[in-house]
């Protein structure tokens, strides 16, 4: 019998934190098309000759502080859940794990599945909300490389997870210990953003308007990043009892001067010190693995500037990780497909 491949596929990493592979990661991550939206001339000026060169030696240091004895959290992370969830399935499944960007490959991974003559492989890209320039591209290089086969098995693709409720009760049990070293006054919900012009785009009919449109998850906004963040959030909350007026939802990791999507994290810290709201617990919902975005932005870099900014306390809730409950509800996506 032809096993059915699985592939779980996450962002990427640099290999080290020498700044020659970190030049090498962002080059491959911001030359992506979906990731820079602009013309191919002009993506390759910004990203060859101002964005990597001067980024990569910055960059370089923040690695340095996430990368620990196993190498970086987000790839070893993924490595453990592929393994966990291997163990969980029948021999019926193949289960493999790649980078969108760096090592392990698409192209080296899927070219496994081909040799071991699959009958069919499910695409799980390991974004809980879909953007364009995540789950897309991880689905559109996917279609790339298996439209040069001669023989195409069967592709599924996941294309967002964010209401499995297992997903959900996973980081609301990663928030409830955190909440052991409470009281917090508020809690922070930071997403890694995007352009404005990305939600835009990915709008049907011209619905979305960024603003209360969010407000619900609906069939005319089902794959607005936006609203899938906001929808997240209040899934998680509601399971924490956490009311609304004590939760801010907001967006972190701009680049460049286009807007992006608001209110900005670093913004919001800002005010909620103001406003007295000294001791805060802050989620990252858009990742499942603890990365330079959570580890090092919001949990250190965010953290010193609420203090600067009077407040007292910032604590970070951890990513899902290798939780059993989050392998477990990969289980339960596979299995029903």
């Amino acid at each position: 019998m032809k096993k059915k491949g699985v592939l779980l596929v996450n962002l990427g990493t640099p290999d080290s934190t020498a700044v020659s592979d970190v030049r090498k990661y962002l080059r491959e991550f911001l030359m992506d098309k979906r990731v820079i939206d602009i013309p191919a001339f002009p993506r390759w000026l910004l990203v060859n000759g101002i964005i990597a060169p001067f980024r990569a030696p910055k960059s370089a240091k923040e690695y340095r502080k996430l990368f620990d004895e196993r190498g970086s959290p987000l790839k070893y992370y993924t490595e453990d859940i592929t393994d966990l969830l291997s163990r969980k399935l029948s021999e019926e499944y193949s289960v493999k794990f790649a980078m969108r960007y760096q090592s392990p490959s698409l192209d080296s991974v899927l070219e496994e599945f081909k040799k071991e003559r699959v009958a069919s492989i499910h695409v799980i890209p390991l974004f809980p909300q879909y953007a364009s320039a995540t789950t897309g591209s991880v689905i559109d290089r996917v279609m790339e490389i298996t439209m040069k086969w001669q023989v195409i098995p069967e592709i599924k693709f996941t294309s967002q997870f964010l209401e499995e409720e297992l997903f959900i009760d996973t980081i609301v049990d990663q928030g409830k210990q955190m909440m052991e070293n409470g009281p917090y006054d508020h809690y922070v919900f930071s997403y890694h953003g995007l352009p404005e012009r990305q939600i835009r785009k990915a709008s049907y009919g011209k619905y979305c308007k960024l603003g209360k449109c969010c407000s619900t998850l609906n069939e005319h906004n089902r794959y607005c990043y936006r609203a899938q963040c906001f929808e997240t959030t209040r899934l998680v909350a509601a399971k924490l009892g956490i009311d609304e007026k004590d939760y801010t939802v907001c967006f972190q990791s701009r680049l460049g001067k286009d807007p992006w999507v608001q209110p900005y994290t670093e913004d919001v810290l800002k005010s909620l010190a103001k406003e007295g709201k000294t001791k805060v617990l802050a989620f990252s919902p858009a990742f499942v693995s603890d990365c330079l975005e959570t580890t090092i932005e919001v949990g250190e870099e965010y953290q010193e500037e609420f203090l600067e900014a009077g407040g007292e306390k910032w604590d970070l809730v951890p990513s899902l990780n290798a939780e059993s409950k989050w392998v477990d509800c990969l289980e339960k996506m596979v299995l029903a497909s």
